[in-house]
């Protein structure tokens, strides 16, 4: 049987302007991989939105990591004080992976 090793799977929802500031965050935690998802449309506490791609006023993107749980931890407590004044959506979860040695 293949052995999985728990890793923290992360998802960062930002307005796209910002995506450089949540960047720095990960490179100053360590974090050497991540992806950047653009998302179309959505809906929220303000309720919906949509990317009009003609000004990218509303432009979203999702920054997706796996990272250890150390990695993880000093990410999550380096973004909190920016949660509420970047608009910033973060979730967290455990999860198992395959090589795990690529994602500490």
């Amino acid at each position: 049987m293949v052995e999985t090793v728990t890793r923290k799977r992360m998802e960062i929802l930002v307005d796209t302007p910002l995506v450089p500031v949540v960047i720095s965050h990960l490179r100053d935690a360590g974090v050497s991989g991540w992806s950047l998802i653009s998302v179309k449309a959505g809906s929220g506490r303000q309720g919906e939105w949509r990317d009009d791609r003609l000004t990218g006023a509303a432009a979203k993107t999702i920054v997706l990591l796996i990272t250890s749980e150390a990695k993880a931890s000093v990410l999550i407590d380096s973004l909190e004080p920016i949660l509420e004044s970047h608009s910033l959506l973060l979730t967290a979860a455990d999860i198992q992976v395959i090589r795990g040695e690529r994602f500490d």
